[in-house]
């Protein structure tokens, strides 16, 4: 088969992706964008340029880094070496758990890989360079959630998923996919609310669950940056001392280096230059 063939043969279900993320995106749009009018800090729009440039992430970060992990099996790979570094006993006992439990499991496990690959990306130049991107919005709202480098997504979920193929609880067939679909699920969609101009606070459930204002800090233009790493689960940055949750907002958003506002601008940027030094190194916890 040629490879014009190749690709035409793939259409099909390429279309299907492309229109389910368009219904997602018109629910998206319908939840979020009302409860940010109404609950949302008021800020300047945001040209014409800049949305469209949020829109193509939005689509980008959904299809290709499932293409570039999905191609060349990666996962599978780095868990067969990977296994050969641990006892048999471990893969073995953990793929025996009741489904339950090895989504759970998995989860969890998920979540501390998913901080790991999170911190470093802030802590190492050269990943930083492609995680600035997600960093260079201004204003807070819901599609923030998706202005990523693909680059830059792969590294993440490669850290969240790969210790669950290496443990023994992801695998091939749909039983053992349902704890990787389950923390991209989970993921994905807690993304869009903790990245949402909703200026809200939960009280006692910000220490069980990440919020808008325990990531909007993280994406604070100057002092706390490099604190609440995680996704979902903030009891991770209280352990490992990165947590920060005052009762205030932060005052702005962003990083100080300048950053291309055209899609293909931010694509190209971290091949291009530095975009800036990564952040200092975590602080010790302060709440």
């Amino acid at each position: 088969m040629s490879l014009p063939q190749a690709i035409l043969s793939h259409l099909p279900g390429l279309a299907v992706d492309v229109l389910r993320l368009g219904i997602w995106l018109l629910a998206l749009t319908m939840l979020f964008v009302p409860l940010e009018r109404f609950f949302g800090q008021r800020h300047a729009g945001r040209g014409k340029l800049e949305l469209a440039g949020d829109l193509g992430f939005y689509f980008l970060s959904s299809l290709l880094p499932a293409m570039l992990l999905a191609a060349p099996l990666a996962l599978a790979l780095v868990a067969v070496a990977g296994q050969r570094l641990l006892p048999d006993a471990v893969p073995a006992t953990l793929g025996a758990l009741p489904l339950w439990a090895k989504v759970a499991l998995g989860l969890l496990i998920g979540e501390v890989g998913t901080y790991w690959g999170h911190r470093l990306s802030h802590e190492i130049p050269w990943l930083w360079r492609f995680h600035a991107v997600h960093h260079s919005t201004s204003h807070m709202y819901f599609l923030a959630n998706t202005r990523t480098h693909p680059v830059d997504m792969v590294v993440t979920r490669l850290f969240g998923l790969t210790p669950l193929y290496l443990l023994g609880l992801a695998g091939p067939g749909a039983a053992g996919s349902a704890a990787p679909v389950a923390l991209l699920l989970v993921g994905t969609v807690w993304g869009f609310f903790i990245h949402a101009n909703l200026r809200w606070r939960f009280g006692p459930l910000e220490w069980l669950v990440a919020t808008p204002a325990f990531h909007h800090w993280h994406h604070s233009k100057f002092d706390h940056i490099n604190r609440n790493y995680a996704s979902t689960l903030p009891v991770l940055d209280r352990v490992f001392g990165t947590h920060y949750l005052p009762r205030e907002w932060p005052e702005a958003v962003g990083i100080e280096a300048a950053m291309p506002v055209s899609l293909g601008g931010q694509l190209m940027a971290p091949l291009r230059r530095a975009a800036a030094s990564p952040p200092a190194t975590a602080p010790t916890s302060a709440d």
